[in-house]
Formats: structure tokens, C-alpha cells, sequence
């Protein structure tokens, strides 16, 4: 997935997962995207083409237990930055505006900020004249062994999609003790820093020049994740043409899978949401650059 596009082939839409997402995002009723139980690449891909088509969902950890894991609960979590005291309905609002981050627990991505704008601070939003130069910082740090035992070296060797599907040893570079830190940039790893994944914190930067406006964020692949901090270029929003038509059409493949097992009585309400979703995402594509 390094410094490529979101996947832009529809994907089956036969799961049983919450692929109405695609939907439901349009209607502003989603509190958060949930990340780090699924293959990074299909949980990414969905959420980096509703970002790219302008929506501003964010996202939070998740274990899907005892479905998918049933050794215990926390293989996915998020870590916040709260304001005030600590408590649950601090958490709730960090999560709200972004002021956190999604890992396994093996890296860190802290004091993630954009031209000084900290992510889950100010609407995450930066404004900028046109091809201007953008400054990212974060404070980061991962642990691995130094040396690869066997057990995560299995881990390591096994294809994305089967479990563990999110673990820092994926993120290892060859047989080192380096991983790479992304730089990601409307769906695209447009540069990296390396660092030593040995469990001492790592202050890094990035400067990157913006033609139009973006959302921003840090990853360490199948590890972890910031939040996005959205950057507009001449008051314009986001929108990414290839994403958006890509949404679209994922509505119908959407529809085509989840429809038959839709009551009867409640199918002509769900094909309204769906129309309604496919007319916001033409609109989309019409703004788009």
C-alpha cells in the first residue's frame, strides 16, 4: 500500500461488515470509523475514499470480540489526549473531534500537528494560499526485540489477510529493528522517516508542498494510525474525483448485495437512503478538481 492510491476496484460488498458506511457517512449520522480488526488495506481503503470525497470521519480502535478475536479485548485500541479530567466522557469527546490516535499498542504516534494545528485541536483544520509548504511533526515511538524471534517471524511472513491482520512485527523492516513512518497525504505515502523501534520516543518532521486541499495524517502500516488534520487550499474543499466515483459506485454494489435481506416492509425507505447517498456523491463529483 506504500505511496499508492486507495484501491479504486469495487470491492464485493458481500461481507458481513458495515460496508453501508458508504452510505450512512452521507447522512451525518457516523460517530467514528472503526480500524484494527480487519486486513489494514480493506479497513484503509473505505475510509480513505470517503476522506478523499470531503468527509471528516474519524477513526477509532476496535476489537470485535469474541467474533474475530477471542483471546482478549484491546488487540485494537485508541489512545486520547484529554481535556480536563480524565473520564469516560472525555474519552467520548476525544474521539468526537479526533484527539487521538488508533494502534495495537506496539507504536505511538503522539503531538501529531500540522503548520502547529495539533490533530483533534481547532475543527483539525489548517487554511492555506496556494502551493504553499506544509509542516508536520509527531512525536513517535514502537518496540520491537532486536532480534526476530520465531513466533514473530511467522507472524511477519503471513499473507495480510490472515490474523494477526494489525501487528508492529508486519511494520519491521527486513530483519532490522526499523520501521517506517508514513507520511500520508489524501490517501497516498508521499514520504517516510525510518526509525529505531526501540521503545524510545522519536521527535520527526515532514515538509510537503500542497496544490490543493488535503487531509494529512501518520501511519506506521498495520500498527497504527493518527487522525487526519484537514488542509484547505484556498478555502476550497476536498475532493478527489477518482474516490468519489468510486463511492458512488460502491452504493449500488452496496444495494445489489444488501437488499435481498431487507424486509420488505423497509425496502422502500433503505433504496431513498440509497439514492440519496448516490445523488451526494454526483454532486461531489461534479466539485471536484
Amino acid at each position: 500500500m506504500t505511496g499508492e492510491l486507495p484501491n479504486y476496484v469495487i470491492p464485493k460488498m458481500d461481507g458481513i461488515g458495515a460496508n453501508e458506511y458508504v452510505v450512512t457517512v452521507t447522512q451525518n449520522v457516523i460517530d467514528f470509523y472503526s480500524l484494527g480488526d480487519t486486513p489494514p488495506a480493506q479497513e484503509l481503503n473505505m475510509w480513505y475514499h470517503t476522506l478523499n470525497a470531503g468527509f471528516r470521519t474519524r477513526a477509532s480502535g476496535e476489537t470485535d470480540f469474541p467474533c474475530i478475536y477471542d483471546e482478549r479485548v484491546g488487540s485494537a485500541r485508541s489512545y486520547f489526549k484529554p481535556e480536563g479530567a480524565f473520564s469516560y466522557e472525555s474519552y467520548v469527546a476525544a474521539l468526537q473531534r479526533g484527539r487521538s490516535y488508533v494502534t495495537d499498542g506496539r507504536s505511538h504516534l503522539l503531538d501529531f500537528r500540522v503548520n502547529g494545528t495539533e490533530a483533534g485541536t481547532g475543527n483539525s483544520e489548517v487554511s492555506l494560499s496556494a502551493d504553499k509548504t506544509i509542516r508536520v511533526t509527531a512525536r513517535v515511538a514502537a518496540k520491537l526485540p532486536e532480534q526476530q524471534d520465531e513466533e514473530r517471524a511467522s507472524i511477519a511472513s503471513r499473507p495480510a489477510s490472515e490474523q494477526p491482520y494489525w501487528h508492529l512485527v508486519r511494520a519491521r523492516v527486513g530483519k532490522s529493528r526499523e520501521v517506517r513512518v508514513e507520511l500520508i497525504v489524501n490517501g497516498q505515502a508521499v514520504a517516510e522517516k525510518t526509525i529505531t523501534a526501540d521503545g524510545q520516543w522519536k521527535d520527526i518532521s515532514f515538509n510537503y508542498s500542497l496544490t490543493k486541499s488535503a487531509w494529512v495524517a501518520l501511519r506506521i502500516l498495520s500498527s497504527s494510525h493518527s487522525n487526519p488534520v484537514f488542509v484547505k487550499v484556498d478555502g476550497r474543499p476536498i475532493r478527489v474525483r477518482e474516490s468519489a466515483e468510486w463511492c458512488r459506485a460502491a452504493v449500488e454494489q452496496c444495494w445489489k448485495m444488501k437488499s435481498p435481506r431487507i424486509r420488505e416492509s423497509e425496502r422502500a425507505a433503505a433504496r431513498a437512503a440509497y439514492d440519496d447517498a448516490k445523488l451526494i456523491y454526483e454532486r461531489i463529483i461534479s466539485e471536484s478538481q
